[in-house]
């Protein structure tokens, strides 16, 4: 297992290059990216980025070549003169499985002695002869830093004439270096974040990405977007880790903007195979997007991304998409195109944010009755949807020509106005009143929209209406007292004829139709509390794998980065489950990894959710080796085995292996009963490998059921059949 882990590390040490980002100091602009020679040849100076680090892939092959029996006299003397590195620090890492920090110590050395080659085997470093030394470098591996600066200080004083090792203060003073970079990050100082990133660009390369997200994102905070741009970009340019190149993009759209992140995205790879690598996260991405234009009217986002929510809504059936939509429309008065999300959306899973979009759309149609029904169930989720419920009771008393109101709707209309003292839904009372001939009603509900607002004149000139169909002159002279000289109309009430201010409602009132702004309401998260996340696996035909986050982490906050391997392991558990429902699936397999070193529920949830964070990352292998590092109940090991016989059946469909295809989906049969995309996926595969009559037989099943995919398949065989008599 050993030898595994070292020839993995080695392998990413090599791939994913040294190379740092360099940081000018506060205020200046970012230099240069510095690449550190992979050799002494000018060539390789010169050499762009791609190809130095094939280059030192390549020496590092070499390397681990020449360390095995059998090497070369030429290769031996090569060795003779290397440079005496202390590689203590491999062997401790090694020991403790730490690949991270193994990786990020082969990275240094080879950045600091070009010709060096890593040992094929660190566990076979040498233990130094000096003990209290070894013990100081045990205490750095372990992260106890202020320890290992103790245990310097007390030898000091023991032994005067000793000096510590360069390479280890080195190292100490990086590491110490990082944590305060990390510990300054977790509290929000962002100054201090970009002040100790440009004093130690060592800190800033490919083999700790953590760091250069820490410092992009405090580039952010301090306003200086440009250069969190340059780092994030850095990364995407440099960066050969494809884990990390998605990670980095979903961290980037967390704090830039959506015109900032089309400069990132334009980096994207596309593999071998066609697929890019980005596609993973395409869906979530356009999420943001249209999120963003939703609070803000001025953004255009590009239609391609309004088509991916789109088929999102249409194909994963969630609310929170059809809610994206319906306010991207909205908020551009495109009523038309928002309507149908918002009952979509209601139909699926009703909420105050459905039913207040839905209602604005029923008010602009003057369709006043629905727009309250709508709303009345959650007029008191936030002020805003108060405010629209208002706006529809008022618009609903005021409609011209009258209609009748159920008794019902009437008393809970008139006990919300009485509550909230709203005067235009209290003003409108008094009018219907009037219009239903109930005068006196009429003219309690005006007095008392006055009590509530002195000075609105509307309820003010209802009331001397009221009194003057009343017969109230009294009344009426004292209402006209009050209005002098600030209200003609009410001044003349009662001069001109009587039958005239006594006709009928519409003749006389004036009603201030109430509008509701199109305010943007605070919208349910984009996963409800009790809805199932949908691990979402590129373009695959059915979504597997979903999992919930946990009442107990809702507490967990994971918005800014966070270092879980300074967590509990159930810190570092809730900070995965957090992770995982804002769609980091990296940061929180890291995450996981760190809760593994719990035990019993701790260590069997820690291994399911690090298969599902690989699930959702496109890393099926990774998410297979997980499932095994814990015991996992029967429900889980199913749910996982069959996400992971799903992906591999379709990644064999797309690389034309047929009948490993029907392998895969075989196995999948022993955990789930196959859905209809997987049963087109088997009938093709059956086409493809000449068994035709199975074929025909599966989509004239599938046919009958009416998907119109194997209806259109049989149809071509069918075609073929007959060309070939």
């Amino acid at each position: 297992m050993k030898s595994i882990l070292v020839a993995v590390v080695l392998a990413s040490a090599g791939a994913a290059g040294v190379a740092g980002l360099s940081l000018g100091v506060a205020g200046n602009p970012m230099k240069g990216l510095a690449y550190p020679d992979a050799g002494s040849d000018e060539a390789q100076d010169a050499a762009p980025a791609g190809k130095r680090a094939r280059v030192e892939f390549a020496q590092l092959q070499a390397g681990e070549k020449d360390a095995r029996p059998g090497q070369t006299a030429e290769a031996a003397a090569k060795g003779a003169n290397a440079p005496a590195v202390d590689e203590s620090a491999l062997r401790y890492f090694a020991a403790r499985g730490d690949t991270a920090r193994l990786n990020a110590e082969i990275a240094r050395l080879r950045a600091l002695y070009p010709t060096w080659t890593p040992p094929e085997n660190p566990l076979a470093v040498p233990v130094n002869e000096d003990r209290q030394l070894e013990e100081m470098w045990a205490l750095y591996s372990q992260s106890r830093y202020a320890d290992v600066r103790a245990a310097i200080a007390k030898r000091q004083k023991d032994d005067p004439q000793w000096t510590p090792p360069a390479d280890l203060i080195e190292r100490l003073d990086v590491a110490e270096k990082r944590a305060a970079l990390v510990a300054a990050s977790n509290t929000g100082k962002s100054e201090e974040v970009v002040r100790i990133g440009a004093e130690t660009p060592s800190l800033l390369t490919c083999s700790d990405p953590d760091v250069l997200w820490r410092v992009a994102e405090a580039f952010v905070k301090t306003k200086r977007v440009q250069r969190a741009k340059d780092a994030f970009g850095y990364m995407l340019d440099n960066c050969e880790d494809a884990p990390v190149r998605v990670a980095t993009v979903q961290k980037a759209s967390t704090v830039l903007g959506y015109a900032d992140m089309q400069g990132l995205l334009a980096r994207e790879r596309t593999g071998a195979d066609g697929v890019k690598e980005f596609d993973a996260i395409r869906g979530d991405l356009a999420r943001r997007f249209v999120g963003e234009g939703d609070a803000d009217p001025t953004l255009t986002v590009d239609p391609a991304y309004l088509r991916i929510v789109e088929k999102l809504a249409a194909d994963e059936g969630l609310a929170s998409d059809a809610l994206l939509l319906g306010w991207y429309h909205l908020r551009r008065d495109q009523n038309a195109a928002a309507e149908p999300f918002f009952r979509k959306a209601r139909a699926i899973e009703d909420s105050a944010s459905a039913s207040q979009g839905l209602a604005l759309i029923l008010l602009a149609r003057k369709l006043p009755a629905e727009a309250e029904d709508v709303m009345y169930a959650w007029r008191t989720s936030s002020d805003q949807a108060m405010e629209t419920y208002l706006a529809a009771t008022a618009n609903l008393l005021a409609l011209d020509p009258l209609v009748r109101i159920e008794p019902k709707v009437l008393n809970r209309i008139a006990a919300v106005t009485l509550e909230k003292k709203h005067p235009e839904t209290g003003e409108q009372f008094g009018w219907y009143a009037l219009a239903m001939d109930q005068p006196r009603t009429a003219s309690e509900w005006f007095s008392l929209v006055l009590q509530w607002k002195a000075d609105y004149e509307p309820a003010a000139y209802g009331l001397g209406v009221a009194r003057l169909r009343l017969e109230d002159l009294a009344g009426l002279a004292a209402v006209k007292q009050a209005w002098a000289g600030r209200s003609e109309r009410i001044a003349r009430l009662g001069e001109v004829d009587t039958s005239e201010d006594a006709a009928p409602l519409h003749r006389l009132r004036q009603p201030k139709v109430v509008e509701a702004e199109h305010a943007l309401p605070v919208r349910e998260t984009v996963v409800s509390e009790h809805a199932q996340v949908a691990e979402d696996v590129a373009a695959r035909p059915r979504r597997v794998a979903r999992t919930a986050r946990r009442a107990q982490d809702a507490t967990v906050n994971c918005r800014t980065t966070q270092d879980p391997a300074g967590l509990s392991p159930a810190g570092a558990l809730s900070l995965g489950w957090c992770l995982m429902e804002i769609n980091r699936p990296m940061e929180a397999a890291r995450a996981f990894e760190a809760a593994l070193a719990g035990s019993g529920h701790t260590r069997s949830d820690a291994a399911y959710g690090q298969s599902l964070a690989y699930l959702r990352a496109g890393l099926t292998a990774d998410a297979a080796v997980a499932a095994t590092r814990a015991e996992l109940d029967g429900s889980r090991t199913a749910e996982l085995q069959t996400a992971i016989l799903t992906d591999r059946a379709v990644a064999s469909f797309r690389a034309r292996r047929y009948r490993e295809t029907i392998g895969f989906l075989d196995q999948r049969r022993q955990f789930h009963t196959e859905p209809t995309d997987l049963m087109v996926l088997r009938a093709y595969s059956y086409k493809n490998l000449g068994l035709r009559a199975d074929a025909l037989r599966l989509f004239e099943a599938l046919g009958e059921t009416g998907r119109q995919d194997a209806i259109r398949a049989l149809a071509e065989m069918r075609t073929e059949q007959k060309m070939r008599r």
